[in-house]
């Protein structure tokens, strides 16, 4: 009986996996990539991503997630919509100024793939709800404004040995870095949490910038799913639009840190 019952939940699993003849069609040009095959697909469309922030990076990660054939996208941020945001918000439309950020992204990403399932949560995420946010889910981007929040997701992240995707942006210039548990370096390994706090809506954005690095968010976080290519590991990209200066630094992990220092 049990050796059906494994038949069974391994039938549905590959079943689960198939890429239908839309799908096949939709993604079409990303599966004449180099090296890129129907298995990184079925491994992007069978995975769940946490999206902590759905603003100028985030709502521009999800949107490249959503086109490339995530599976599921799980949004956490808190708050209505301003006029204010608009200027890098790309999910979000004039009408629904007012409106709650997270309704909005969902219906702009069912609107673009409805085949991408979305769940939203209307909350910052805190020790609190960080667990439940986290469940189920195979890599969490981080991209809300505030590092309180970012060093909550990256606690949590490493304690369930969950990959994400770390990036921030100030004016003209942007960072970008993996978190893998136990093999990279974490958040608090470089910020430690008497760095002092920058003011969540304090500082200068183009949205242009924004959007760059959302886009190289969502580029890792499909590396990292799939296996294809070769994502930022103990490294950091960090630029400057200004002059268009990229560059990759060399970040090591602190066995000493109090978050990651204890993981194998």
């Amino acid at each position: 009986m049990q050796g059906l019952e494994r038949n069974i939940v391994k039938l549905l699993i590959e079943k689960s996996s198939q890429l239908s003849e839309i799908e096949m069609e939709r993604y079409r040009r990303q599966l004449m990539l180099h090296g890129f095959t129907e298995e990184h697909q079925r491994k992007l469309k069978d995975s769940t991503a946490l999206i902590a922030g759905i603003g100028g990076l985030g709502g521009t990660a999800a949107i490249y997630l959503a086109v490339a054939g995530i599976g599921k996208m799980v949004f956490a941020h808190y708050g209505n919509l301003t006029l204010s945001n608009m200027n890098r918000q790309i999910l979000m439309r004039h009408d629904w100024i007012g409106g709650s950020r997270v309704e909005q992204a969902m219906r702009t990403i069912e609107e673009i793939n409805p085949d991408v399932e979305v769940e939203v949560f209307n909350e910052r995420t805190s020790e609190g709800n960080v667990e439940r946010l986290l469940d189920g889910i195979q890599i969490a981007l981080s991209a809300r404004p505030n590092f309180r929040e970012r060093r909550i997701l990256n606690n949590a992240c490493v304690n369930k040995k969950i990959p994400m995707v770390e990036a921030a942006m100030n004016g003209m210039e942007g960072y970008l870095f993996n978190v893998i548990p136990g093999i990279t370096s974490c958040l608090n390994c470089l910020y430690p949490e008497d760095n002092p706090e920058w003011e969540e809506l304090g500082f200068p954005v183009l949205g242009a910038v924004s959007g760059v690095l959302g886009c190289l968010m969502s580029i890792e976080t499909i590396k990292l799913l799939t296996g294809y290519g070769k994502p930022l590991r103990s490294q950091m990209l960090v630029f400057n639009t200004l002059d268009l200066d990229f560059r990759k630094l060399n970040i090591k992990r602190d066995i000493q840190c109090r978050v990651c220092g204890n993981l194998n």
